[in-house]
């Protein structure tokens, strides 16, 4: 209705005014050209109205094409990726829901979640993302995902670590991962100096142990090596997944790596230290090096 009575309106103001101007310019009353100028002029003002109108509609179709056109092309480019397209199709249609039905709390949330799923996407494409503090959902999901190797150092640094409920979830995929599917397991506790390798470490190296992981102590001040070591995995010798500290020695930020050649410098760096390392009872106690 508002269209429609503004275009009786536009059309109704060219006739009149068509009418009125050539009134003014011809002064023969009854002049039939007054009221083939209005009639003319009207309608030429109804037709541009509706071609705009048509021009306007025509438009949207054809970004609607447009649209359907790249949306086609995404899911023929999913369909021949490694990605399986039902997962892509699930994330959509659960998002349309959820734009449909979801309060506005929920919306946002939602939103926030696909927005950190298409940064994480675009990160990996490109060979690294990071996340502020830990990220203990990368680490378990990663750990499902393993087939062959799971290489890892842990310093002071995730010590505490150990002691939480998301490290038992993380040990609990590590050892489904060596019984299911035979992921070999290698973890490697690194101190600085032979009075840190206490008893409470050693029964650390020992939970490890006995699910399976093949744990062992290095001390830093008694290996060739001298580069620098921070936390990380080595996932089937092609991501990394890393932390570094803050200035309290707590977990600052998580990077997920992939590029080959950061991956091989961490592959041949755990394999330095891992050649000097020791089996936990093969490490002097600390009333050994003291006496």
């Amino acid at each position: 209705m508002p269209k429609m009575f503004w275009r009786i309106l536009i059309t109704a103001g060219a006739a009149g005014g068509a009418f009125l101007l050539t009134s003014i310019l011809n002064q023969d009353d009854g002049n039939i050209w007054q009221w083939v100028a209005s009639i003319v002029i009207g309608s030429a003002a109804l037709i541009v109205q509706y071609l705009l109108d048509f021009a306007e509609r025509f438009e949207k179709v054809d970004r609607r094409f447009n649209e359907i056109l790249a949306a086609t092309e995404l899911f023929s480019q999913v369909d021949g990726s490694v990605l399986r397209s039902e997962e892509v199709t699930r994330l959509v249609l659960g998002y349309t829901k959820v734009r449909e039905q979801g309060s506005d709390i929920v919306q946002a949330f939602a939103e926030k979640e696909l927005a950190d799923l298409a940064k994480l996407m675009e990160g990996l494409a490109k060979g690294s993302e990071d996340r502020a503090g830990e990220n203990h959902e990368w680490l378990i999901n990663i750990t499902d995902c393993v087939k062959m190797t799971l290489d890892a150092t842990s310093t002071s640094v995730d010590r505490d670590f150990w002691y939480s409920g998301p490290a038992e979830r993380y040990l609990d995929a590590q050892e489904k991962a060596i019984k299911r599917r035979g992921v070999e397991i290698r973890r490697l506790f690194l101190v600085k100096e032979p009075h840190d390798v206490t008893a409470s470490l050693r029964d650390l190296c020992e939970r490890h142990r006995r699910r399976g992981i093949d744990a062992r102590i290095a001390v830093r001040s008694q290996m060739t090596s001298s580069r620098k070591v921070d936390d990380f995995i080595v996932f089937d010798g092609e991501l990394c997944y890393e932390t570094a500290p803050d200035q309290e020695s707590n977990p600052d930020g998580t990077w997920l790596r992939c590029e080959p050649e950061h991956v091989e410098d961490r592959v041949n760096q755990f394999n330095e230290l891992w050649a000097e390392a020791r089996e936990p009872e093969a490490v002097p106690s600390v009333l050994t090096s003291e006496s």
